[in-house]
């Protein structure tokens, strides 16, 4: 059996907690609206014809693939987490890139541009217009903190 995704959407979003990053976490997906999912992580590949659709509901409980990136941490850090994501200009597909830092998302935008490149050069292929989308927070005193951010993956043909 082949599962090959139809369509995508994306969405990322940062949270704190009193309790843990754990917490921070999970409020964090529940305010992508993945937060009652079955999250399973696959690698870099939006298959040819993939769409990019707006953020969808899906049955509680449901395994749902995405690229996910996440940073947590605690007081008086700043983190980000991101992805990049580009359709190859040959129509034939495109590539997801994920990244996560200690630090400003400025530095991490510069990361995931340098790994899209790598994708790019290692497979002889021109990328179209890479798009990012990345989440910065920095974690106040008393409270842990997580940014995520994810391409996810809702139907399949």
């Amino acid at each position: 059996m082949q599962l090959i995704p139809a369509e995508f959407f994306v969405a990322s979003a940062s949270a704190f907690s009193r309790i843990s990053d754990l917490n921070a976490f999970d409020k964090a997906l529940i305010s992508m609206g993945i937060g009652e999912q079955n999250l399973v992580a696959v690698s870099s590949v939006i298959p040819a014809g993939a769409k990019e659709t707006e953020r969808c509901g899906m049955p509680m409980g449901a395994v749902t693939h995405c690229v996910l990136a996440q940073m947590r941490g605690s007081e008086d850090e700043t983190v980000s987490a991101g992805i990049a994501y580009a359709l190859r200009k040959d129509g034939k597909g495109g590539y997801v890139a994920e990244g996560h830092i200690h630090g400003p998302k400025d530095s991490l935008i510069h990361t995931l541009s340098q790994k899209m490149n790598g994708i790019s050069e290692c497979r002889g292929v021109e990328l179209c217009g890479v798009r990012y989308l990345t989440e910065e927070l920095t974690v106040p005193k008393g409270h842990y903190g997580a940014c995520v951010a994810a391409l996810v993956f809702t139907r399949y043909v």
